[in-house]
């Protein structure tokens, strides 16, 4: 029988990390985020924030995991859910609070809105992987494809990462989303992307119903040749693990997957 859970999901397949149980900090009915991604499975952004705030306290999650069953065959742990991950105040508490309870490595999944923040990459750090998103290399094209608020500049977010490549242990990924909004910019988001050099690059098209078309096979092949000489994975070319969820079929519609 699946359980219900109010701030966990899933096991939920995922073509990046596995087997992958979702924690979501934020857990409100609308989603709270500093983008509004014209590809987000989640729809649009009605809350847009950048303030940092406690929605649900660590206590509360842990209580939920601890109802987990010790032998699920889960790959990571994941922070991400209805919005920005990082938007919880309380996420670097939350990550070594799991730590305490659970054996499996911790991933974050961000829009990388607030890395250029010291403290946001000390808590980030924390995570044993860090999916970082980049879908444009210049201002213009962030506003049209990520739609951020309006303070968010891409520059800044740039700036971020290279900080966090340097300072920090774990695993870096960076995810590229690439649709016909963004696909003629992917040379350039490639060379970025080889500054960096993050440990994984992820080259991925909208496959999820969101109303923007995906790019078919042979075109998202093709973008990632630019990224050659980089450690690359593609959504079309990996594969997903059957999983079986232990939480109620709304949890997962009401967060989206992995």
């Amino acid at each position: 029988m699946k359980r219900r859970f109010q701030y966990i999901y899933g096991p939920v397949p995922s073509w990046r990390i596995g087997s992958s149980l979702g924690i979501d900090l934020l857990s409100q009915k609308e989603k709270i985020c500093s983008f509004d991604c014209i590809y987000c499975q989640l729809g649009k952004t009605k809350n847009y924030s950048l303030t940092r705030k406690i929605y649900v306290n660590e206590e509360e999650i842990i209580k939920e995991l601890q109802t987990v069953p010790p032998d699920i065959g889960i790959d990571f742990l994941t922070f991400s859910g209805r919005g920005e991950p990082t938007l919880a105040e309380n996420l670097g508490k939350a990550i070594k609070a799991v730590k305490k309870v659970r054996p499996e490595p911790i991933a974050v999944i961000t829009n990388s809105s607030m890395i250029e923040h010291e403290d946001i990459r000390q808590e980030l750090a924390l995570a044993d992987c860090v999916i970082a998103k980049l879908d444009a290399p210049a201002q213009e094209v962030f506003e049209a494809v990520n739609r951020p608020g309006k303070t968010i500049r891409l520059q800044a977010i740039l700036e971020g990462i290279r900080k966090f490549r340097d300072e920090y242990k774990g695993k870096l990924a960076l995810q590229h989303m690439f649709m016909k909004e963004n696909k003629k910019y992917a040379e350039d988001i490639a060379v970025i992307a080889k500054e960096i050099h993050p440990d994984e690059v992820q080259i991925n098209t909208p496959l999820r119903p969101c109303g923007v078309e995906p790019l078919g096979k042979e075109e998202l092949f093709r973008i990632k040749g630019l990224f050659d000489g980089l450690n690359v994975i593609s959504v079309y070319e990996s594969h997903k693990k059957i999983v079986k969820p232990i939480s109620d079929e709304d949890t997962l519609t009401r967060r989206g997957k992995i």
